[in-house]
């Protein structure tokens, strides 16, 4: 019922910034939380921020808080990740995913990832 597909990705220097952008089609007039996660290679996924649809309700990994802001546009059906002061560590493939509140307790609806690499 939902579709989602990310963009943004791309290489930055360490201490760069970049803003990834989730966009939503479909049945998205609903109550959904949002949220970013990530995976690095040989690793599992990885929680990095949550949003509610409404925009009440954020919340962060620690490895992120202060460098990482997550924010919603409704009309554009559209939800952001601004990075900033990216490390190394923080490359990793990041995904957007939605799952309906309150009914799911987990994320239904998944993009198929974009590439964030972070140099030295």
């Amino acid at each position: 019922q939902v579709q989602l597909v990310e963009s943004g990705g791309g290489l930055v220097q360490a201490g760069g910034s970049l803003r990834l952008s989730c966009a939503a089609s479909g049945r998205t007039f609903g109550s959904y939380r949002m949220g970013w996660f990530r995976q690095a290679p040989g690793k599992e996924r990885e929680f990095v921020a949550t949003i509610h649809w409404s925009g009440i309700s954020t919340t962060y990994a620690d490895s992120v808080k202060g460098r990482f802001t997550i924010s919603r546009d409704n009309a554009k059906n559209t939800v952001y990740l601004q990075m900033n002061s990216l490390k190394p560590e923080d490359t990793a493939v990041y995904y957007c995913a939605a799952k309906e509140v309150p009914t799911s307790t987990s994320y239904d609806y998944w993009g198929q990832g974009t590439q964030v690499t972070v140099s030295s």
